[in-house]
């Protein structure tokens, strides 16, 4: 009687558990490949474009923090810092900023880079406070600065000198155009090239074109519209793209240089809510860039 009981139960227990078993076993079979499928090591089925590995550099994704609070500074790193290359604080507000100390140290536990922006130099300029600048840098041990002249009545030529100097103890980005837009638009293709080439000779790293945080000047005009005609006339200039950082602070900047530039162009000005948005983006995972890989 008692193995008649058992017997039943145990053919119960089977149909019962069968379902799951073999949708357990049909799981297994998908993640049997530990090489190809192994999604905890994120590790795809998918045929995606490649892109350079930290540290890198191309591909560079630079944000801007134009002041968040810290606790969201930590949690962004923490949870996106993979794809995070440089941090700037934008214009001055390092000056400001409460615990600019510690989100410059999270960032550096992280791996992350960082530096101030363009506008605490030019500021400095203006009130002759460079030596000042200098020994700010030092105090935060920067190995990133900015140089540029979007902003005061700088002659490239005096800027470069500036880079020179500079380039002895950091890594210089410069930056070409101008914030205010109708100053920019004055601003011919030719300029622009010119200007570039002479802060790369001078000893820039990299150089960076304007747009400002909000996409509405430099290689944008005022209506927020990509003046393609210098943009294209970069392109062809010869200048190697890895030398050039785009400002690509919204979704039609980064479309648009993906496209044109492919994955791994350097964009920066990126807000730190579109990480991930930007990143997909980069792979083709979005309805913008979705069959770029797939014409390759």
């Amino acid at each position: 009687m008692y193995l008649q009981i058992t017997s039943i139960l145990g053919r119960l227990i089977i149909q019962i558990a069968q379902p799951y078993r073999d949708t357990t076993y049909r799981h297994l079979l998908f993640m049997k490949n530990k090489n190809t499928l192994d999604f905890s090591e994120k590790k795809t089925f998918l045929k995606l474009p490649r892109r350079e590995v930290k540290p890198r550099v191309n591909g560079l994704t630079i944000l801007i923090d134009n002041g968040i609070s810290t606790d969201y500074f930590y949690d962004v790193l923490k949870s996106y810092g993979e794809f995070i290359d440089l941090i700037k604080f934008g214009w001055c507000t390092s000056i400001i900023s409460k615990n600019i100390a510690n989100k410059i140290a999270y960032a550096s536990a992280q791996g992350i880079d960082f530096y101030f922006g363009g506008t605490l130099f030019e500021k400095a300029v203006q009130q002759n406070q460079v030596d000042s600048l200098y020994t700010y840098f030092k105090h935060y041990s920067c190995k990133y600065i900015e140089i540029s002249n979007g902003t005061i009545d700088l002659a490239n030529k005096e800027k470069a000198k500036y880079i020179s100097d500079f380039s002895r103890e950091f890594k210089v980005l410069s930056e070409v155009g101008y914030k205010e837009p109708q100053k920019s638009l004055k601003l011919s293709s030719e300029e622009w090239i010119e200007y570039m080439l002479e802060d790369l000779d001078a000893g820039a790293v990299k150089v960076i074109t304007e747009s400002r945080e909000s996409g509405m000047s430099g290689i944008c005009s005022a209506n927020g519209e990509i003046r393609c005609e210098i943009t294209q006339k970069i392109f062809n200039s010869g200048i190697k793209i890895e030398d050039i950082i785009f400002e690509a602070p919204n979704k039609q900047l980064q479309v648009y240089f993906v496209k044109e530039l492919g994955t791994n162009v350097n964009l920066a000005n990126i807000a730190f809510s579109d990480i991930i948005g930007l990143e997909t983006l980069r792979l083709c995972l979005r309805y913008e860039t979705f069959n770029l890989f797939e014409e390759m």
